[in-house]
């Protein structure tokens, strides 16, 4: 039980780490960003990255060996939604996570990015889409706990 207990809690560690690196992202953000900001979002992306991994692995452990089984959990529709928006809202962090590699010469130099309005606007569009797919992995999450689509 303690064991068990104690998954749950990292994974939704991991989980809050997710939502807090790709919020910090988003506020950090800006047309013009400065060496700081564009450190920090360097930073946020790789903390999201570990995240994720965190997330996708504690999270197959409690559904294989802890938790109320892989049968229950393979069964519902929730789950499998779930699964989908995550994997979504992970492709979707591919153009950001690039964008933001990208700035790594600059940044080592001690250079802000130059950054142009369509990227500005398509990394703005990206982060808030993620967000959106977190929110809707929260959803699911919830409906799968209390049994719905069972």
């Amino acid at each position: 039980m303690t064991i068990s207990a104690l998954f749950a809690f990292l994974h939704f560690l991991a989980v809050f780490g997710i939502v807090s690196a790709v919020f910090l992202e988003w506020q950090t953000m800006s047309p013009a960003p400065t060496l700081a900001e564009a450190k920090r979002l360097q930073a946020c992306d790789r903390w999201y990255g570990i995240f994720a991994g965190l997330v996708l692995i504690i999270g197959l452990v409690r559904v294989f060996y802890f938790e109320k089984g892989s049968g229950l959990y393979l069964a519902n529709p929730f789950f499998h939604a779930k699964l989908t928006l995550f994997v979504l809202a992970g492709l979707l962090s591919i153009y950001p996570t690039v964008r933001f590699l990208k700035w790594r010469p600059q940044t080592s130099q001690g250079l802000a990015p130059s950054v142009s309005a369509q990227e500005y606007r398509r990394i703005m569009l990206t982060l808030r889409l993620e967000i959106v797919l977190l929110l809707g992995v929260a959803l699911c999450a919830s409906l799968m706990a209390h049994g719905v689509g069972m």
